[in-house]
């Protein structure tokens, strides 16, 4: 009888020992770094975030869930109309992380981060990329890809603020336009290249234009140079020289007989071609 007592004894104090020991590791929590808690007692969430340290809790009845509040990165598609009705797709990476002040809200408004990226971060992304693509042209959105993204930022982070989420960086990864923008770019750069080419031959003709000019002009003068070298001797001498140079041009042969005027006139001499003349017999 005795030993069935102490045998009782030792059980109920085992288990008094266990539930102590439950009951003492559930009173505590312990937060790491780059963690934040919320705690729910009896299913009702308490105010005040539990941040990094430990943690009393009411053992048995309470809950705590722990929230990551490190930097996180969550790409999302978005498409959008630009200013002049074209579609333009884009792909975001968003570096963000959440409030540790304001884990609390998050729990109670949406519940867990999958939650939160999903009916929070997707839709207002797409939203965001509808304000900024809205703002100019599928050309603009493309050339201008730093204001577009600028434009974007500052509607995402005012969007996201409020839900406890912190926009600290966001990337384009990639940006894309319908097939028939597409069309009308190649069909505007060939344009470009033509009137390019056009506007190349017309100076280049210009330029021949001006050397033809140039040339005349420098003939002239070197014609009026030679007739004023000349002019000592007389300016039928420049007759002379150049129907000598016309008569070399033409292929003409020595002639068999030449006849010169006389010293006074100085005209240019008559010339002919015995050969010619027999020929002509």
């Amino acid at each position: 009888m005795k030993n069935q007592q102490q045998s009782l004894q030792t059980v109920i104090l085992a288990t008094v020992s266990s539930l102590v020991l439950l009951i003492g590791f559930n009173s505590f929590v312990i937060i790491n770094p780059g963690q934040a808690g919320v705690i729910s007692i009896l299913g009702k969430a308490r105010d005040g975030a539990l941040l990094e340290g430990i943690h009393f809790k009411p053992p048995l009845i309470s809950q705590v869930d722990i929230y990551d509040v490190t930097v996180q990165k969550f790409e999302v598609p978005a498409q959008s109309s630009t200013k002049d009705l074209q579609q333009l797709s884009a792909s975001f990476a968003i570096n963000f992380r959440l409030d540790p002040m304001l884990v609390v809200k998050i729990r109670r408004e949406q519940g867990t981060l999958q939650n939160l990226v999903a009916k929070v971060i997707a839709p207002q992304t797409q939203e965001s990329f509808k304000i900024a693509a809205a703002r100019r042209t599928v050309e603009e959105a493309i050339t201008q890809r730093e204001e577009l993204k600028a434009d974007f930022d500052n509607a995402l982070g005012s969007r996201l603020d409020k839900y406890g989420i912190l926009v600290l960086d966001t990337s384009v990864i990639d940006l894309t336009f319908s097939p028939e923008f597409a069309k009308a770019v190649e069909e505007k750069q060939i344009a470009e290249q033509k009137a390019q080419r056009a506007v190349y031959v017309a100076a280049e003709a210009e330029q021949e234009a001006q050397a033809y000019i140039n040339r005349a002009k420098g003939k002239a003068e070197a014609q009026k140079l030679l007739a004023e070298t000349l002019k000592a001797q007389g300016g039928e001498l420049v007759l002379q020289k150049e129907a000598i140079e016309a008569w070399k041009a033409g292929g003409s042969q020595m002639p068999k007989v030449l006849i010169l005027g006389n010293d006074k006139s100085q005209r240019a001499p008559f010339i002919f071609n015995l050969d010619n003349l027999d020929e002509n017999q």
